[in-house]
């Protein structure tokens, strides 16, 4: 997610799924508690929309408002949820997706086959720029949903409007069925589909027919377990509260504070003093020191995440593929995760997290192998830049492994080499998609569903929703959509390997570091766990007897 750009970068990206790592802000004193409540630390998100969320800690909240399609099982197979069955042809290409009858959303009204259409329709139509829409674009008439970029010789122009704005693969069959046709047939489609942009909005949410209301955002109303309190008092918390007589599985705490922080430091600090019930990623800084702090409090657990640095390809200085490879060989990945991370970290000498199937071990080859004479001679035979730059944000607890990185980099390459905050994921995210001279950019992805083909698809394919760095090449976009029209995952991912040997050459990002969760809690609650998305689960979470 999405990283869900993180960047459930997003995302992710996945969504990121990018990751949204760091945040900061209120103390338990600065608004009213609820009964049986429980609090978590998050980012501030970029949006509660859900086709407009791509990053973790809006993925987080939504959660527990919404009630997905699918969830996953300890082997990531998709599993029914609000789904009562989803069904396909032969094809992979027509899926049929049947509603568990009697679920409402916390205003009362039922959830019926228009509530996914109708969102799903606006996440997809182009004018209305939910950052999720990549994730429609499998379905049929998407493309009929988009603008032509109208920018010529003359400046920029009023964008045409779209051909239609409803997407023709999605049909009606009654109240609780509902079909879904692909341009293209997809066996991982029902994994898709338990992505945070796929879930169903209310009839309260519209002003007129696919015109969401202003403030929908503000106090969003799903179908989950929870419901939002009052309204999302930004940069301070998320108040969310238990749905009476909820249809699926009940959560054991009644309610959750997502306490909303600009800092990771200030957010342990709450953890520690017991202001704070659960902290998602304990800080770098703060490590070393978290086992005599929170003792068995401290969890371990695997995720998702792939942390790494983005090249602007748009930038004439980064356009050389040997410039590129050169700072990769610059690095000492090992001695940074042992050095900043401690070992909480992996070294990353490969484009798909080792916990999806398919995933292969130093893909990344000689590129990604420290070898600092090697990476001088090539990187001044390349004509590199005499300084680089590495923009980061300053919310997230990365100042001291860009620091070191830097440091790595004026070693090896001899040129200068600094880092830039912007204050947020946001205001960073921002930036890189307005193209903006921020050098190289630091993000990170956690998986928006389990598929190999979501850490290559978004982040690199040329419509890719997080391909920030505006990567183009033919081969990988034919390799990636040759996997995803294979007849079954275990076929497609063949095709996904090959993809990944192109980036592995190419090098349009510096793998870095795969994640595990490293996170803490308070001795009120129990049953603390965090899954492969980076997210907690708010349904065995419970307080302390």
């Amino acid at each position: 997610m999405p990283g869900k750009m993180p960047w459930k970068m997003a995302a992710g990206a996945a969504a990121i799924v990018l990751l949204a790592s760091g945040c900061s802000g209120s103390s338990s004193d600065d608004a009213e508690a609820l009964p049986n409540s429980i609090s978590i630390g998050i980012v501030e998100p970029t949006s509660l929309i859900p086709s407009n969320v791509v990053e973790t800690g809006g993925s987080q909240v939504l959660a527990s408002l919404y009630y997905p399609l699918v969830r996953f099982n300890d082997k990531s197979t998709p599993y029914a949820v609000a789904a009562q069955s989803i069904t396909h042809d032969k094809a992979n290409r027509v899926w049929t997706i049947r509603l568990k009858p009697g679920f409402t959303f916390s205003n009362g009204e039922p959830v019926t086959a228009d509530n996914y259409i109708n969102a799903w329709n606006y996440g997809a139509y182009g004018p209305n720029g939910q950052l999720a829409s990549y994730f429609y674009s499998r379905i049929q008439g998407f493309a009929d949903l988009q603008s032509e970029d109208p920018d010529g010789k003359d400046g920029p122009a009023q964008a045409p409007e779209p051909k239609a704005r409803t997407m023709s693969g999605l049909k009606k069959v009654n109240n609780t069925t509902f079909t879904v046709t692909l341009s293209a047939g997809f066996a991982g489609w029902e994994s898709v589909m338990g992505y945070t942009a796929f879930y169903p909005l209310p009839k309260a949410a519209w002003e007129s027919e696919g015109v969401l209301k202003k403030d929908f955002a503000e106090a969003p109303i799903g179908n989950g377990p929870f419901k939002i309190k009052g309204k999302w008092q930004h940069d301070q918390q998320i108040q969310v509260e238990k749905v009476a007589d909820f249809k699926g599985t009940i959560p054991k705490v009644n309610a959750i504070n997502w306490k909303i922080y600009q800092d990771l430091s200030t957010q342990y600090n709450d953890l520690v003093a017991g202001n704070l019930d659960v902290e998602t990623q304990i800080p770098v800084e703060s490590l070393s020191q978290a086992s005599s702090d929170l003792g068995d409090r401290l969890l371990k657990s695997p995720s998702s995440g792939f942390d790494f640095v983005g090249f602007p390809l748009y930038d004439e200085k980064f356009k050389n593929p040997q410039v590129r490879r050169a700072i990769s060989m610059a690095i000492n990945r090992e001695e940074m995760t042992e050095q900043i991370f401690l070992g909480s970290e992996t070294a990353a000498t490969a484009f798909v997290s080792p916990v999806l199937q398919g995933a292969r071990r130093n893909t990344c080859g000689p590129n990604c192998e420290y070898n600092p004479i090697k990476a001088r001679q090539m990187y001044t035979a390349a004509g590199g830049p005499a300084e680089i730059k590495i923009t980061y944000n300053a919310d997230g607890g990365h100042k001291p492994w860009i620091d070191a990185m830097c440091n790595q980099i004026k070693s090896s390459l001899g040129v200068n080499c600094v880092g830039t905050t912007v204050p947020k994921l946001t205001d960073l995210l921002a930036k890189v998609r307005a193209r903006e001279d921020v050098g190289l950019y630091r993000l990170a992805w956690s998986m928006d569903y389990p598929l190999m083909e979501n850490y290559l698809g978004p982040l690199y394919t040329s419509d890719g929703s997080s391909n920030y760095g505006a990567y183009k090449s033919t081969a990988f976009d034919t390799l990636v959509r040759q996997g995803s029209e294979a007849p079954t995952v275990e076929q497609a991912t063949k095709y996904w390997q090959k993809a990944e040997d192109i980036l592995a050459k190419d090098v349009p990002v510096l793998p870095l570091r795969f994640s595990q969760n490293v996170f803490g809690h308070s001795d009120r609650v129990t049953d603390v766990t965090m899954d492969l998305f980076a997210m907690v689960d708010i349904y065995k979470i419970d307080i302390a007897s």
